[in-house]
């Protein structure tokens, strides 16, 4: 498909979105590529502020992990090279109370909602199964059905990552959310 066409999708769907999500109270920052994403979402990070990383694609797609080691920020994330489940726990339970705690939404509604699925609650408690699960059990070598086939399904396996589901509705009462939704297709 047309790369402009689709540009000009994503801004349209990208701006019913943003009407929506500042009525239900959050903060909006619209960026037209991943460049424009990583510079909007490191001009809310100071030098010296701790961050917390949930296991979103999008966040090291667009660069920001590099951005942020090289910006000498301390960063808690728990993916990467394999750790023990101790020195895991210990990472996400920092990055939970760290300065600053970024992830991505599994989806956002034109309904100005953030739905999120997890298989810990660490990501979506700080902050779509259809198209992430499959993937992310791809990626994560897991042994689900949505792996092995490609598509959801309501599976009952030992890996299964969907287990906890979070819709966020309104901006929490003393939260200070900014979601940067981005012109063009990233993540899953």
């Amino acid at each position: 498909m047309d790369q402009g066409i689709l540009r000009d999708i994503y801004a349209k769907r990208c701006q019913l979105a943003i009407a929506t999500l500042k009525a239900n109270g959050f903060e909006v920052i619209y960026a037209d590529n991943s460049q424009e994403a990583l510079e909007k979402t490191l001009s809310f990070i100071p030098k010296d502020a701790t961050v917390g990383i949930g296991g979103s694609v999008t966040v090291r797609e667009i660069g920001l992990v590099e951005a942020l080691e090289r910006q000498g920020n301390t960063i808690f994330a728990d993916w990467g090279k394999p750790l023990e489940l101790e020195e895991k726990l210990r990472k996400r339970r920092a990055g939970l109370t760290s300065d600053v705690y970024l992830t991505s939404s599994n989806a956002i509604t034109l309904h100005g909602q953030l739905v999120n699925i997890d298989g810990t609650g660490n990501r979506v408690s700080a902050m779509i199964r259809n198209i992430a699960g499959p993937l992310n059990g791809r990626r994560l070598n897991l042994k689900t059905p949505c792996a092995l086939t490609g598509q959801c399904n309501n599976c009952d396996s030992p890996d299964r990552m969907c287990k906890v589901s979070v819709v966020i509705e309104k901006r929490p009462a003393l939260s200070d959310i900014t979601i940067i939704l981005v012109g063009e297709s990233l993540g899953y």
